[in-house]
C-alpha cells in the first residue's frame, strides 16, 4: 500500500520500521522540526527522522502541517491510506479527505479511555491495572475515531512509564500492520463518549508531590511521569526528585522525611512510602542509602 507516515516520538518507531518490513510503500515521512535539546541546546533530530533517514526514507518536517502547501504536497504525493503515531500537530480536515483508505492513528490506551497525549503516564499515575493499545480511524476531534483493532495487556505493579511505553510500541507497531492488513474487512466501531477520560499533556508543576494522596496514589505518579517531569518536592531549597519508591508500613507526618537505619521514608496520607532512588539538584541520581551517606538530614526534615 502507498502510505505517508506521521511521527515525531521514539514510541512511533518500531511502527515506521514495522511497515517498511511488511512492504508498504512509504512515500515520505513527515515529523516535527528539529528541536533544542540538553544542557548545550543544540538541535536534535526527532526520533522518527533518524529511523526514516537509517531507512532510506524522504522527510519533511513542516513547522505547520495545516499550511496550504504541505495540503498540496501530500495530495501530489496520492497516498492511498495515512498512519499517524504520536505526530504532534492537529490534523486538519483538508488532509483527513486526502487519502481514499482514510489515516489510521496507532493510540496508546484501550479507547476510549484515556484519550489525549500522555494516555501511558496518566494511566499508571492513576493507578489502572489494565491498559492497551487501539488502531483507529483519525477524524476531527481528539481521539474520537472509530476504532478498528484493540490489544490488551497488564500494567505490572511495578511497571513505569518508560518500560510500559516500550511494551506498547512493539505492541503498536504489529497491531499497525495487522490494521493495514485486514482494513477492507475490519467493521469500524463507535467509540463509548460515556466512557470517555482524558489524558492531558503533563506539565512540570505535575510533578509536584501531593502529600496529601495515599502512599499508593504517590508511588503510581513516581512510576507514571518517568522520565518526565518526575515526581519532586524541595528539600532546603533545591529540587530533590524520587525516581523510585514503593509503600510502605508507618506512620509519618505527611511530606516529612524520616532516616531509620539505612533507609529513607516520607510520610503521607494514611502512612508512608521508602524512598529508594532519588536525586537532589545539581547532583546525580542515587540510591537513597548512597544518598544518606553524603547528606545529613535533621529530624522531621520537610520535602516541600
Amino acid at each position: 500500500m502507498r502510505l505517508v507516515f506521521m511521527g515525531t516520538p521514539e514510541f512511533a518507531v518500531p511502527t515506521l520500521e514495522k511497515v517498511v518490513e511488511a512492504g508498504h510503500e512509504v512515500l515520505a515521512v513527515f515529523t516535527q522540526p528539529d528541536r533544542p535539546k540538553g544542557r548545550g541546546q543544540k538541535d536534535a533530530m526527532p526520533p522518527v527522522k533518524e529511523a526514516a533517514l537509517r531507512l532510506g526514507l524522504p522527510v519533511h518536517q513542516p513547522e505547520r502541517v495545516r499550511r496550504p502547501e504541505v495540503v498540496e504536497q501530500l495530495k501530489e504525493l496520492a497516498p492511498e491510506a495515512m498512519v499517524v503515531v504520536g505526530y504532534g500537530q492537529i490534523i486538519p480536515q483538508a488532509i483527513l479527505d486526502i487519502p481514499p483508505k482514510g489515516i489510521i492513528n496507532v493510540h496508546a490506551s484501550l479507547l476510549p479511555k484515556y484519550r489525549g497525549a500522555a494516555p501511558i503516564q496518566w494511566a499508571i499515575a492513576r493507578g489502572e491495572t489494565r491498559t492497551g493499545v487501539t488502531t483507529m480511524k483519525i477524524d476531527a476531534g481528539l481521539d474520537t475515531g472509530d476504532m478498528l483493532l484493540r490489544w490488551e495487556t497488564e500494567i505490572g505493579p511495578e511497571e513505569t512509564a518508560l518500560e510500559l511505553g516500550d511494551r506498547l510500541a512493539t505492541a503498536g507497531a504489529d497491531l499497525l500492520v495487522q490494521t493495514l492488513a485486514e482494513l477492507g474487512t475490519i467493521v469500524p466501531q463507535k467509540q463509548d463518549e460515556a466512557q470517555a477520560t482524558y489524558a492531558p499533556v503533563l506539565k512540570k508543576e505535575d510533578g509536584r508531590i501531593d502529600w496529601s494522596l495515599n502512599p499508593r496514589e504517590i508511588v503510581n505518579r513516581v512510576r507514571g511521569f518517568v522520565p518526565w517531569p518526575g515526581c519532586y518536592g524541595s528539600l532546603r531549597g533545591q529540587r530533590f526528585h524520587i525516581w523510585q519508591a514503593q509503600e510502605a508500613e508507618g506512620s509519618f507526618r505527611a511530606g516529612h522525611l524520616y532516616v531509620v537505619g539505612k533507609k529513607l521514608y516520607a510520610g503521607c496520607k494514611e502512612g508512608a512510602i521508602e524512598l529508594l532512588e532519588v536525586q537532589l539538584e545539581g547532583k546525580k541520581r542515587m540510591t537513597a542509602a548512597a544518598f544518606l551517606n553524603g547528606f545529613t538530614l535533621s529530624e522531621s526534615e520537610v520535602l516541600a
